[in-house]
């Protein structure tokens, strides 16, 4: 492996080994408006048939590098390019972007800025058509993909109708019907189902299978780490610091990574708390399988266990116990009867469904349940019929917005939708505004959330030129400046490194803890297992489930008919037999807790 301080070096190709398809060498991007390169300096190569992973920091570059593979940065996007990118002998910075796209298929982080067309067919189609291929070929090359997306069924449908995680399906199958040698994909899975992220690793393995590279900008390493060779990480500020195999980065170099602040799979960090807490792991496993079988073979350390007094997992009973009373409270939420119809196609049926004061609540389910669109209805951006949802006592059809948005603080899925000033300071100070409190109180609370979530550097900003992550962080922001005793997020932590992950997650934990009543969409079922004392699943846009966290994920069979998968922790430890103490805990706080 190379590490590399300067940001210059990158992994010497093996003798024999064919030219690599994309060369990045020493490079930095300076949006304009920006006094920094972000990234600093990158180099790395990725070779025929490989498979790339990119980590690093939130607002380290990752995002603004895979522009640059296919020529956006700097050709469409104004930046300042120093150093080289060059795509099969290729100068992207001044090869056109039409010539690129045959080299390079992209997906975007937001799936909706490559959505043009009309009907799902035809946005696929679209690729292929500009590179002139014989209708035949179009046609063939659109099917294959949409079938590979599970989207065939859909194709004459309008993208818009579609969740976000079919956009984020369609986005790849149009990167797929490109043909092209070398797919970029930039959180290729943010928006999707467990049961999704399975099919897309499955046709991503099908395209390696056939010889082409992917670059991959991915969160979810659970997933990813199956079909990766390589892993290359940029630390904060965007400069290269590590370039090698899954074994020697993902393993070698964990506890690193970790305080870096970037994601590593579930079975990885709860060997590191093992490992923290005494345990003599041979090695840091990367699947839940891995840490299984290391369990298995490995003895407790003497003052690990037995524990004394209450265990992890009965202190977790405890807490869901003690949330399930907060629902003898009084209600918040009340929907009774909700039906909810998105163009001609009805996606809510009949939904009732009561949320008391304080409590922390995950509406889980697969892609196009109907899980974005309930939260919608019930935080008023999009208007319920009356009387099917009551807010605090109150119809929420009757609320004018303004006033609802102070009862119900909403994330929207994507951030950008809810952005509304010109810069990152007045987006967050805006709310406050509303408040009618005096401008020295406003710049103070301003700014001393911004310092929170990271963002002081960033406050004469315009919001749509942060990073993916910045703008999630930035979106929560505007949700909780409000102050509203309720808040609704859509995806929070999207984006995120799991540095700032963890924090927005421990920031609305310790809300909820002071009362305020949480109800987040989100596909990540660790996040559930780790934060919601109760989860909801909807199928279909009907309830199909609403009990405590930890009943939800005992029922296998709801999990797998609903598209859910068990969280990667539980998955592991479900099966151990040798210390049994371990055995039922879903969450790495309950592990560690265990071990402490």
């Amino acid at each position: 492996m190379t590490s590399a301080d300067s940001g210059t070096a990158a992994a010497p190709l093996a003798p024999g080994t064919p030219p690599a398809l994309l060369c990045v060498r020493d490079v930095g991007i300076v949006h304009e408006g920006a006094k920094t390169a972000v990234p600093a300096s990158v180099s790395f190569d990725v070779g025929p048939g490989e498979v790339v992973l990119l980590l690093g920091p939130s607002g380290s570059g990752k995002s603004t590098l895979a522009l640059a593979t296919n020529g956006l940065i700097a050709q469409a996007v104004p930046a300042e390019l120093t150093g080289t990118v060059s795509v099969a002998g290729l100068d992207a910075a001044t090869t056109p972007v039409a010539a690129l796209a045959s080299h390079v298929g992209m997906v975007f982080q937001d799936p909706d800025a490559q959505l043009i067309t009309g009907t799902v067919l035809d946005d696929v189609a679209f690729g292929p058509e500009n590179l002139r291929r014989p209708v035949d070929e179009v046609l063939s090359r659109t099917e294959h993909a949409l079938r590979r997306m599970g989207l065939w069924d859909r194709r004459h449908e309008n993208p818009d109708r579609l969740s976000g995680g079919g956009k984020q399906r369609l986005a790849i199958a149009s990167a797929l019907a490109l043909g092209s040698d070398l797919l970029v994909l930039d959180e290729p899975t943010a928006n999707l189902d467990p049961a999704g992220i399975e099919d897309v690793y499955d046709a991503l393995a099908a395209v390696v299978a056939d010889g082409r590279s992917i670059l991959l900008v991915e969160h979810n390493l659970d997933a990813a780490v199956v079909i990766t060779d390589r892993v290359v990480v940029l630390d904060a500020a965007g400069h290269t610091i590590a370039d090698g195999t899954v074994d020697e980065v993902l393993r070698g170099r964990a506890e690193e990574l970790h305080a870096l602040g970037v994601w590593l799979p579930v079975s990885a960090t709860a060997a590191l708390a093992l490992r923290r807490a005494g345990w003599d792991l041979p090695r840091v496993p990367l699947t839940p399988t891995e840490l299984r079988e290391i369990l298995e073979a490995t003895e407790a350390p003497a003052a690990g266990v037995p524990f004394s007094g209450e265990t992890a997992a009965e202190a977790s009973l405890t807490k869901a116990s003690a949330a399930s009373d907060r629902r003898t409270a009084h209600p918040v939420i009340e929907v009774r009867g909700l039906t909810l119809r998105r163009g001609r196609r009805e996606v809510l049926h009949d939904v009732d469904l009561t949320v008391t004061a304080g409590e922390f609540v995950a509406v889980v389910g697969a892609n196009g349940a109907g899980k974005t669109s309930l939260l919608q209805a019930i935080a008023g951006v999009i208007p319920p019929p009356r009387g099917a949802v009551r807010v605090a006592g109150t119809d929420a059809a009757r609320i004018p917005l303004r006033d609802l948005s102070r009862r119900i603080g909403f994330v929207f899925q994507n951030p950008e939708h809810q952005f509304i000033a010109h810069t990152v300071f007045d987006e967050l100070a805006h709310g406050l505004r509303g408040r009618h409190l005096d401008e020295e109180e406003i710049r103070a609370q301003t700014m001393a959330l911004l310092t929170r979530f990271g963002l002081e550097d960033k406050t004469d900003v315009h919001p749509f030129l942060l990073s993916g992550g910045q703008k999630r962080r930035l979106s929560v922001g505007t949700a909780l400046v409000g102050g509203a005793p309720i808040l609704a997020l859509d995806e929070p932590t999207f984006g995120q490194d799991r540095a700032r992950a963890d924090e927005l997650l421990r920031l609305l934990q310790g809300l909820n803890d002071g009362g305020t009543t949480i109800l987040v969409v989100t596909h990540d079922m660790q996040l559930v297992s780790e934060y919601a004392t109760r989860t909801i699943v909807v199928d279909d846009g009907r309830i199909v489930a609403d009990a405590p966290t930890r009943d939800v994920f005992a029922d296998e069979a709801l999990l797998r008919r609903s598209g859910l998968r068990t969280p990667p922790l539980a998955a592991a430890l479900r099966g151990v037999t040798r210390h049994p103490s371990l055995t039922g805990l879903t969450r790495l706080a309950d592990l560690e807790a265990a071990l402490g």
